[in-house]
């Protein structure tokens, strides 16, 4: 019965290192990982894009105000 289940472990592994597209997908779950790290650094809370997002509304908003009342 252990030999039985030793041989079944082996042969999987044989067709898990033989099986490319395994291989694959784990390496598009690498990116993926990577992308999400990397967006939720530059949306997240104080990061550099929201700072400057931020800083660029606020210029636009007392441009705005600024002409609405001169005007």
């Amino acid at each position: 019965m252990l030999l039985e289940h030793c041989i079944k472990t082996a042969e999987a592994l044989k067709r898990l290192r033989a099986d490319r597209d395994g291989v694959v997908s784990f390496e598009y779950l690498i990116v993926a990982a990577c992308i999400i790290a990397v967006v939720s650094i530059v949306f997240g809370s104080g990061g550099a894009l929201q700072t400057a997002l931020t800083t660029a509304i606020g210029a636009i908003s007392t441009a705005i105000t600024t002409a609405v009342a001169a005007g």
